[in-house]
C-alpha cells in the first residue's frame, strides 16, 4: 500500500522518502562493496603481508558461502519484518548488526572474523530485502514513475558501491587490511545516523507488521539468530584449535545442498500459500525470473572473486605509466552504472507501450553477462601463456555486464513489489534476494577452477552457459506475459 501521495515529487521527481533510502542504501554498499573489494584478497594474501594465507580454492570457497549467505538470510530477514519487527525497524537493526560486524574483522581473531562475516550475513539479510519494499510502498498502485524510482534508488547503490572500492581497495592494499575494515564500519554508521535523522519522510512506510507478532515467532526469531550467528563462531573455534577435520570444503559442499533445499523449499512454499488463479500464476511467474536472476548472477558477481584475482595476477594495473590497486576494477562497473542508469530509467519510460516484457529485459541480461565473458576469451589465452593484458579488456568486460545488469537487477526489484501479493511482500523480495545468494555461491565456487583450468576455457564455459540460458528464456518470453495477464 502506497504512503506517499502521487503529487508528491520533491526527489528528482519522486516521493522525499525514497531520499532517506537512497542514502542509507548507499552507505550500507558502501560498507559491503568495500568489504567485498577486498576479502579474496585478505583471505589469500600471504600472512606476513597481513592477510590470512588461504589458498584460492579455500579462499573461493568462503567468499562464495558468505555472499550466498548476505542475500539468503534476506528471506527471514522479510519474515521477521513481516511478522514482528516492521521493515521501518529490520532495516535500522540490521544496520546495526553490519557496523559491529564489520569492527569485528578488523580484531585480529580467526573466530572474530569468522563471526563478523556471519553478522554481516544477519545485518544485510534485516536491511537490504526491507529497504528495498519500502521503496515500493512510496507508490501508488498504476504509478508509472515506479520503475523509475527503483532504477534511482539502484544509483544509490551504486554510487556506494562505486566510492567504495577506491577508498577501502586502497587503504586495504596498501596500508592496512584492518584498517580498511574499520573503515567500512564507519561508513555504515554514517548511513545509521542519516537513516535515523530523516526517517520521517517515510510517512507509514515500514511501520507495521503484516501480520500481529506472537510469542511462537518471538522464539523462532531467538533460535534463528542464535543459530546463523553461532554457527561461524563454533566454525570459527574448531577451526582455530584444531578441533575439527572437516575442510571449508566440505562445509561448502554442505552449504550446496542447503542453497538446493532452500530454492525449492521455498517455493513449494508459497505456491501452497497463494491462491489459485491470478496469485500462484504470478509465484509460476516469480519462479521462472528467479531461476533466470540465479543465472545472471553466477557469472556477474564473478567481479568479486574470479575477475578479482585476474585484475590482481594477469592485468596490467597502470594507466598512462599510472599504478592503482587491483581492486579498483571492482568500481567500473558502478561507473558504467552511474552512467547508464539515467538513460535507461529515461529510456523505459520514452518507449513506452513499446517496451520490452520483464521476461525479455532478462533474457536480453542473459545475454549481455555472456558477451561480457565471451570477448575476455581471446586476452585470457594471452594470460594463460604467461603475458600480463590491458586493462581496457575488463573495463569493456564491466560495460556489457552493466547493460545486462540494468536490463534485470532494478527491473527484477520492481517486478516482484508487482508480483508479490501483499501479505507476503517481504518474503517474495527475499526469494529474489535468494536467486541473487545461488548466483553469489557459485560465482565464488567458480575461483577454485581459476588454477585448475585454463581461464579461456572457463572464461568461454561460463559465456557459453548464460548465453544459452538468454535462449531458452527467449522462448518462454510469451508465456510468460500471459501468467503476467499481458495481452501482448
Amino acid at each position: 500500500m502506497a504512503t506517499q501521495s502521487v503529487g508528491d515529487t520533491s526527489f528528482f521527481g519522486h516521493p522525499r522518502g525514497l531520499s532517506t533510502l537512497f542514502f542509507t542504501e548507499m552507505w550500507e554498499r558502501f560498507s559491503y562493496y568495500g568489504m567485498r573489494a577486498i576479502l579474496i584478497l585478505y583471505l589469500t594474501a600471504q600472512l606476513q603481508n597481513g592477510g590470512l594465507g588461504m589458498d584460492k580454492t579455500t579462499a573461493g570457497a568462503i567468499y562464495g558461502i558468505f555472499t550466498a549467505s548476505v542475500y539468503l538470510l534476506s528471506l527471514p530477514g522479510g519474515w521477521v519484518a513481516d511478522r514482528i519487527l516492521g521493515q521501518r525497524k529490520a532495516v535500522l537493526y540490521g544496520g546495526i548488526i553490519i557496523a559491529a560486524g564489520n569492527a569485528l574483522l578488523a580484531a585480529p581473531l580467526m573466530w572474530t572474523f569468522y563471526l563478523g562475516l556471519g553478522m554481516i550475513c544477519v545485518g544485510t539479510g534485516l536491511l537490504k530485502t526491507n529497504a528495498s519494499t519500502m521503496v515500493g510502498a512510496l507508490y501508488a498502485k498504476g504509478d508509472t514513475r515506479r520503475d523509475a524510482g527503483f532504477s534511482l534508488y539502484y544509483m544509490g547503490i551504486n554510487l556506494g558501491a562505486f566510492l567504495a572500492p577506491l577508498v577501502i581497495g586502497y587503504v586495504g592494499q596498501t596500508i592496512s587490511w584492518r584498517w580498511a575494515f574499520l573503515l567500512v564500519t564507519v561508513g555504515m554508521s554514517v548511513g545509521l545516523i542519516q537513516y535515523v535523522l530523516t526517517q520521517r519522510f517515510l510517512g507509514e512506510a515500514g511501520l507495521k507488521t503484516a501480520t500481529p507478532p506472537g510469542a511462537e515467532e518471538k522464539k523462532q526469531l531467538a533460535l534463528g539468530l542464535g543459530a546463523v550467528v553461532g554457527l561461524p563462531l563454533l566454525l570459527g573455534f574448531l577451526q582455530t584449535s584444531g578441533v575439527t577435520s572437516v575442510s571449508i570444503a566440505g562445509i561448502a559442499d554442505g552449504f550446496s545442498v542447503l542453497m538446493a533445499l532452500s530454492f525449492v523449499g521455498i517455493f513449494v512454499v508459497l505456491f501452497r500459500a497463494a491462491m489459485p488463479g491470478q496469485e500462484r500464476k504470478n509465484i509460476a511467474v516469480i519462479l521462472c525470473l528467479s531461476i533466470a536472476s540465479a543465472v545472471f548472477w553466477s557469472s556477474f558477481e564473478q567481479a568479486g572473486s574470479t575477475l578479482n584475482l585476474f585484475a590482481d595476477e594477469r592485468t596490467r594495473n597502470e594507466v598512462f605509466g599510472m599504478a592503482y590497486p587491483s581492486s579498483w576494477f571492482q568500481s567500473v562497473n558502478s561507473i558504467w552504472l552511474l552512467i547508464l542508469a539515467p538513460l535507461f530509467s529515461v529510456l523505459w519510460i520514452k518507449l513506452g507501450p513499446r517496451e520490452p516484457s520483464v521476461p525479455a529485459k532478462f533474457a536480453l541480461a542473459l545475454l549481455f553477462v555472456g558477451l561480457g565473458f565471451l570477448i575476455l576469451v581471446p586476452p585470457a589465452a594471452v594470460a594463460d601463456a604467461g603475458e600480463k593484458v590491458s586493462p581496457f579488456w575488463l573495463v569493456l568486460t564491466y560495460l556489457l555486464h552493466t547493460i545486462g545488469e540494468l536490463c534485470l537487477s532494478p527491473v527484477g526489484l520492481s517486478a516482484m513489489t508487482k508480483l508479490a501479493p501483499a501479505r507476503m511482500g517481504g518474503v517474495i523480495m527475499g526469494v529474489f534476494f535468494l536467486s541473487i545468494a545461488t548466483g553469489n555461491y557459485i560465482g565464488g565456487r567458480l575461483s577454485g577452477f581459476y588454477e585448475s583450468m585454463k581461464l579461456e576455457q572457463l572464461f568461454l564455459y561460463v559465456a557459453l552457459f548464460a548465453i544459452a540460458a538468454a535462449v531458452v528464456l527467449t522462448v518462454f518470453v510469451k508465456p510468460l506475459r500471459g501468467l503476467m495477464g499481458e495481452s501482448k
